[in-house]
This record gives C-alpha cells, structure tokens and sequence, in this order.
C-alpha cells in the first residue's frame, strides 16, 4: 500500500490521502504507530548482505596473472633463487590486498546514505507534538517542519507555509524549492516538480510545514537509490582486461615452451634433470612477474601527480580509465557552475547594467548601459532595496572564503551591493527594519518595512508580474518620479522576458514611502529587476574545449529545467546542436531511441537517478568509455555504474564521494582535464613498459628455441637467463613507468578500449626488436664458436649481447613514433638504471665472485667492440620501422 500512494500522493488531494493512510490531523495513537512500525519496519536503509572476508580474498585468486605468477613463485623456488621468489610473494600479496580492500566501496556509500538520515523527527501522536527517533516515523505520521529540519522521511504536504526546501543533493536544483500543499498535480510530474512533496535526506530552509508520511526506510527515494547503489556492478577497467589476457597468454606460451625445450632435449639424449630446470628458469623468464609491480607503482607514482593537481583517485586501477575516457557526463550544479547564485543584470527604472565576477566573492564591477562614471542614481537605488528586503548574511572565513547564511538568492544582492561599494550592514542599521511580511507563495512578494528619519519606507521584492501590477511611478535617470505607464510597464515587462529567456532568475523590486504591513501597497515606484543565475565556472568553457579537443563528448545530465541547463550549455561549449532532451521524454524512449539519443544529444534535463543511470550504461552499450561526474546523492549509482566516477571533494555529498573512483579536491570541472592528461600519459607508459618487456622476452625465446631447433649448444645458463629477466624487467622497466608525457599527448583522440594495449604500432615494435635480438644473439653465438673462442667465451658475449640490445630498445620504446635521439636523456631515471645495471654487467664478467656463479668469462676489449657494434644494429632496425609507421605504412 504505502509503495503505491507514495508513487501517487501528489496527483490526490490532502483529505483523499489522509483517508486512504488512515490517519487525521491529529496524527496516529501511539498503539497505531507501534502497529505500523512492526509491519513496515523502521525507517532506515538496509544494507547489503555483508560478504565473507575469505571469500572476497579468495575472490583475488581468480586472476589469471595472479595463478601465474604464484606458480613462478613455487619454479624460483624449485631452482634455488630464494630471493626471486620472495620477491615475486610480495609482489602477489600487495596485488591481492589492494583487490580485497576494493572490494567494500559498494557498502561504504550504503553506509553514508545512512549517515545521512535525520537522527529525531517531531511528530504528532493522539494531538501532541512528540520528538521521537526518526526510525520511528511510519506511514500516516504528520511530521512537523521547520526552517533548518533534516526531513526524515517521504511525505505529501499537508500544510507548508512559506516553505523552502533544499532538495539540490537530491535533484540537483540549485535553488530552494518553493512547495504548496495546496497544489494537486499530474500523475507522471518528476520528482523535482512536485512541489507539494517533500523528501526524506532534504532539508527545510525556510518557512514550516506539515507533511503525512507517505514513505519510509528503503521505499523513499533516498531508498531507491539505496537500492540502485546495491544492484549496480562494477566492472573491470579496460587496463584489468587486458592484463587477465596478457597473464593467460604468456602462461600458455610459457608451457609451451617449456614442454618444447624439454622433449627436444630428452630425443636428443641431454640429462633429463638439467634440460627440466633450464626449462623451467626459461618460463620464469617468459612470465612478466615484475608486470602487477611496475603498473601499481606507475598508477601509484601517477595518483601522488594528480593530488598535486587537486584530482584524488580513489581506486588506483581507474587511473587507467581515465586515459579511455570518450565521453563526460557532467551534472550541473557545482561542477560546471559554481553552485553560487549570482547576479547578471539589472533594470533599474528604464536604465539598464551589466554585472561582472561570479559567485560569493564580492568582486566585480557593475557597468551601466549609459557608460562609466557614478553609478546613476536609480541603480543605487535597487540596490540599496535589495538590501533592505533581505535575509541572508555574507561573511568571510578565516580561509578567505566567502560563506552564506540564508536563501541563496537573496546573498547574490548583498554580493552585487557590496560590488557597487554599498556598506549593506551600514544601510541596515541606518533604515532599520520595523515590520516584515515574509514571502508568501500567494502573494509571489516580500515586504519589509524601515524606519526612516521620521517616518517609514516599505520595499517590496517579488515576482515581476506581481511588482508591476502595484507599480505607479518609477525613477528616471536623475532620480525624479515618472509615471509608470503601460509604455514603461511594457519596456520592463521585455526586460523581464528577456532576461528569462537567458535563463536569468528574475526579481522585482519597488517601494512605498510612508507605508507600512497592513496597509493597501498599491502606487508603489517601480525601483527595478535583478536577473541572476548561478554561473558557470569561469575555467569551464576551457576545460570543455580541451575535451573536446582530445576527442572526448561532453555531455550535460542534470535534474535542473531544461531553460537553465540550454543556457549554461550553450555558455560552455557543450550545446552544439541546440537538442535537449527532458527526463519526461526518456521515459517514453525504447532502448533503441534511448542508444541514438545518448549518442547524438549533448544535453539531458530535469532528469531522475534512474535516467542517468540508463544514460550511462546506453552509452556503454555504444562502446563509449563513460566518464561521470557528480556532487548529489543522486549522482551517486551513475557514478558507481560508470567507468569512472568523478565527485567533488568539496560540496559534494559523502555518497557520492564514497560511490565514486575519483575525487575533485577543488571542485573544479578543469580538474578532470588535468586527471585525463595524467591518464593518458600513464596508459602510454605501460604501453612502452610492454613493449620494451615483451620484445626483450622475444629475443630471449627465439635465441632458446633456435639454438634448440638447430641443434646447437644453449647459448645461456639457467642462471644467466634468470638475471637477464631480473636486468630487463627491473629498474629500466621502472624507470618507463615514470617516462615524461608527449608534448601531444592531449591532441589525440582517447585510446580505444577494443584495441587495448596491443596496437598495430605496438605489435610491430615488440617484434621488429624481439626478431632482430635474435638474428643477432644467434649470428653472434654461432660466429664466436667458430672464431676459435671457447664455449665460455661465446655464451658470455652472447649474454652482455643480449643485454645492451635490451638497453638499446629502453631508449627507442620512448615513443612509438618519435626518433631514439628526440629529447633521448629527459628520463633522468632511466639513465641512472642502465648505468647502475651496466656497471653490475662489468662486476658480473671481471670480479671473480660473481664470475662464477654466472658462469662468465672476462672479455677482452676487441670482443666488447664487436657485441657492442652487432648490439647497436637493433636502433636503426627500429627507427625504421618507427619511419613506417609515420609514413602510414603500418596501422597505427
């Protein structure tokens, strides 16, 4: 019953919906509340069924690339390397502990979401108001509201008086929501138009009220999204997807290989032991142990830029995304404007002005339409009223932020007196108020009433239609009183339209001197209109412009009226086709219409949790990487369901924040721009770091397999084998991870998911290096055992081979496109690893503690010229291939 007349309760009238909830003005009995509380339960959100700590770590295993490389753990350990395998432990824990703590993100925004509840209500039982547990509200009971209660549950009003509700968390209204018991509505008004409802998690601003509970616990729409929050899975990154399939493949070449070696050693009659453990150390060498390291730290490295930048990541693998990312879908509300109600223009009598700056800061300059100097009179003069009919207070915070107290609207005149350089608290103690009627949704007015010197003057703010009615004379330009004739009535009526339909807010304002509440306000003098909006940030547009120039589609989602959100996006940038469409309209869409509209329209309005969420995954359905960004509890599933959620760190909800994989310490919308250079240059990083590591394994697994197939000596030891993996996988491969960024690198379009990280360029790189290592380990092997040199000799300068053809390629893997010689020494520490790893190759070759064990033989300087000469081969091997690419020649 009570899921079906909260869907309801604003199409019914108060008396049809207080018989069918079976309650009264004098609310329930105890005995019927308590009744009520046991069938419904209390009123609160559940949280989802909590998981086994094991078997979410037991979930971790699952990986592929984690099996694999516990099992290189157990064969290093088999061969002796202790070290290696400790080191391969640690680096598996640490993989598997950041999955296990991940994985409690969906019951931290339930958690929040409850935080969030009112923790006492006022209600009425048997007549008597009765402050109870707000877990104890049921359906039927009349809640009592006042200016600044956290409203504790879902209801359809009963009595509102001037009341004003904060529902911008919940619908993403930036200003109060007027609300009127008395309305009775259609049955299909969104969630932000039904202004005789008011909603559990909001709060009143202003005025009181009345409300019979229509709604608790998991049935409101705090619950709903309580619930959307529970049922949305969150998928795996790109990034992840293509690590599972890297781990499988290369664990499967590596049995390959190994099974390979093994047989052929065995046919050709090579002791079985010492063919299995070279087997063996050769897939160790294959697995990229080192691969869950160098990702996490250069996601880790790349986290520590971003704090800097004010982008905090909450979930490391998002970084990754973000370099994907093809669309943004942004709320407006405090992410692309500022959340600050600001005045944009005047009228004032038949004088027009502009009004710079934005937000609470009272910066700016207001400019007549009449040119510089003074400001004329009539100006001051609404100003100065704007003042005076007001309620709300500017201070600033020991921070140098400016903070309001009161009605958003009414801080944007102090803000645009205090431009003019109008003392408001001065003014206020000078015509100090005596009498007021406070805003009344009827009368669409407010009146105050001051004294002045010896008798009193009362100002009026109100809708304009309302203030031009009362209006018999206006000020002109001097400040003398003009008739207010259907001439100048007409000129401000067009004011006024105007000023709506550029989204502006718009208030009137006049004057009555001698007058007081009570007595007839007719012949007043019409003193002006301010039109105001809460703005867009000034570094918005610019963010918007990067975005799309890195091919990436802004998109706009907000629950705020289509008006407003055309305005602000079409200010931006982000309106280019002049298209809207409104929650009510994507109700009636199919699945298919829903697909085309998500793809082709750029701005989405006075939309629900439940749209946003269908927008989000129909774009995924498109095969866009959905970025979404967000500051309300009503962001919140979107964020979770989307590749990447970005919050705000500031005026954000902790819902959202909790829901999210990111969070905009700034609030600033430019913030992701900056969030999705760093992105991209991490993704291009692990690109290189790949590249670089899997041309290496090529080059040591065709130098085995040939040597294997053509019947010669193996041209390394297990040992050798096992420290090449170590040098190549170790700080060279680091030290790409933390590669400067490409100067272009935001003038390319996003990288695109269904390739991953295998890109044509990438694949013809890895091989042209890992193909021609061989050609070249193999001639080299094969010509010094046939140049006189010892079996020694000749594993030995294959080896230091082997290795300075790797280093080489650090250096060429840089760019993809790029020559080796294009800023080659602007990675300092990539310099400083082959340095320290060349001079560990000397102390392996000539201390004779080391020697040993490696099995090396000290090489004079005439074979260092030749391995040096056959090593440097590979660069222009590679700039060649880089050359293609360039040319178009091989796909990118």
């Amino acid at each position: 019953m009570v899921e079906v007349l909260h869907e309801t309760a604003h199409s019914k009238s108060i008396e049809a919906l207080l018989e069918q909830l079976q309650t009264t003005h004098q609310g329930l009995s105890d005995d019927e509340a308590a009744a009520r509380l046991e069938r419904f339960g209390p009123n609160q959100l559940d949280t989802a069924p909590p998981v086994s700590p094991w078997k979410l770590l037991a979930q971790q295993f699952a990986n592929v690339l984690i099996i694999t490389l516990l099992i290189a753990t157990v064969l290093s350990a088999f061969l002796g390397h202790g070290v290696e395998a400790i080191a391969i432990a640690v680096i598996v824990l640490f993989a598997v502990l950041l999955g296990f703590i991940q994985e409690f993100r969906a019951e931290k925004a339930i958690e929040a979401l409850r935080r969030m509840a009112a923790p006492a209500s006022r209600v009425m039982r048997d007549g008597v108001e009765k402050l109870i547990p707000s877990q104890e509200v049921v359906p039927g009971d009349l809640v009592v509201l006042a200016a600044g209660d956290r409203i504790p549950a879902d209801g359809r009003l009963v009595e509102a008086v001037n009341l004003r509700t904060d529902e911008a968390a919940l619908t993403g209204e930036s200003l109060p929501a007027d609300k009127d018991a008395a309305a009775v509505l259609p049955l299909k008004t969104s969630v932000g138009d039904r202004r005789n409802m008011v909603f559990s998690g909001t709060s009143a601003v202003y005025g009181r009220g009345l409300e019979v509970v229509t709604a608790t616990g998991m049935q409101t729409e705090f619950g709903r999204i309580a619930g959307m929050l529970q049922r949305v899975e969150v998928e795996k990154t790109p990034l992840q997807k293509n690590l599972d399939k890297v781990g499988a493949s290369l664990a499967r070449a590596a049995l390959v290989i190994v099974a390979l070696i093994v047989a052929l050693g065995i046919y050709r009659g090579q002791p079985f032991i010492e063919i299995l453990i070279f087997g063996i150390a050769l897939a160790v060498a294959v697995v990229p142990e080192a691969l869950p390291a160098v990702v996490t730290i250069s996601l880790a490295l790349g986290v520590q830029r971003m704090v800097k930048r004010h982008a905090l990541m909450r979930r490391l693998p998002a970084v990754e995304t973000l370099g994907s990312t093809t669309v943004i879908c942004s709320d407006k509300t405090g992410t692309l404007t500022r959340d600050e109600m600001t005045v944009r223009r005047l009228y004032a009598g038949t004088l027009g002005a502009t009004v710079s700056g934005s937000g609470y800061k009272p910066e700016g300059v207001i400019t007549p339409e009449t040119g510089g100097g003074p400001l004329p009179h009539p100006v001051t003069a609404l100003l100065e009223a704007g003042v005076l009919c007001n309620d709300a207070h500017l201070e600033r915070a020991a921070d140098g932020a400016w903070l309001i107290t009161g009605d958003p609207t009414e801080a944007a005149l102090i803000v645009a007196a205090r431009k003019a350089g109008l003392d408001d608290a001065g003014l206020k103690q000078r015509l100090p108020r005596i009498d007021e009627e406070p805003f009344d949704s009827a009368t669409k007015r407010m009146v105050t009433v001051h004294r002045s010197g010896g008798s009193t003057v009362a100002v009026v703010k109100g809708a304009p239609e309302v203030i031009f009615q009362a209006c018999s004379s206006y000020l002109d330009a001097s400040g003398a009183l003009k008739p207010f004739d259907a001439e100048a009535r007409s000129k401000a009526a067009g004011e006024a339209e105007s000023m709506g339909q550029q989204a502006l807010r718009v208030l009137g304002v006049a004057r009555k001197n001698g007058a007081g509440i009570g007595e007839s306000l007719e012949g007043l003098t019409f003193l002006g209109l301010f039109g105001m909006i809460d703005p867009p940030r000034s570094e918005a547009r610019e963010a918007v412009e990067r975005c799309i120039g890195a091919g990436i589609r802004p998109v706009m989602i907000t629950g705020d009226h289509p008006v407003t959100a055309t305005a602000v996006a079409r200010e931006l940038g982000i309106l280019r086709n002049g298209k809207v469409v409104t929650g009510a309209e994507l109700e009636t869409m199919s699945e298919e219409a829903l697909g085309e509209a998500a793809g082709s329209v750029a701005v989405f309005a006075r939309v629900s949790p439940e749209h946003k969420l269908r927008l989000v995954q129909a774009l995924q359905k498109r095969g866009e990487v959905v970025a979404m960004t967000g500051d309300g509890v009503n962001d919140a599933p979107a964020l979770k369901r989307a590749d990447i959620g970005v919050s705000m760190g500031i005026a954000g909800t902790e819902v959202s924040r909790e829901a999210s994989a990111m969070t905009l310490l700034d609030d600033n919308f430019a913030t992701i721009v900056s969030a999705i250079e760093e992105g991209r240059g991490i993704f291009d990083n692990i690109k290189k770091y790949l590249t670089y590591l899997l041309s290496s394994n090529i080059g040591e697994l065709g130098l085995m397999a040939g040597a294997t197939l053509f019947g010669l000596p193996l041209p390394l030891t297990a040992v050798q084998i096992l420290y090449v993996n170590l040098a190549t996988d170790g700080l060279p491969a680091l030290a790409l991870a933390v590669d400067p960024a490409a100067p272009d690198i935001m003038k390319r379009p996003p990288n695109d998911q269904k390739r991953g990280i295998f890109t044509r360029s990438v694949m013809a790189l890895m091989l042209a290096g890992g193909i021609w290592s061989t050609i070249v380990n193999l001639a080299l092997f094969e010509w010094a055992r046939h140049s006189g040199r010892s079996l020694e000799e000749a594993m030995t300068m294959t080896f230091v081979s082997l290795v300075l053809i790797q280093f080489f390629k650090a250096y060429n893997f840089r760019s993809e496109t790029e020559h080796v010689f294009t800023n080659i020494f602007s990675n300092r520490w990539l310099n400083l690893a082959i340095v320290w790893e060349l001079t560990l190759l000397v102390a392996i070759i000539y201390v004779p503690a080391l020697a040993a064990p490696f099995g090396t033989f000290m090489m004079p300087v005439s074979s260092w010229l030749i391995v040096l000469g056959g090593a440097l081969t590979v660069v222009p091997v590679i700039e060649a291939v880089k050359w293609m690419l360039r040319k178009g020649w091989i796909g990118s």
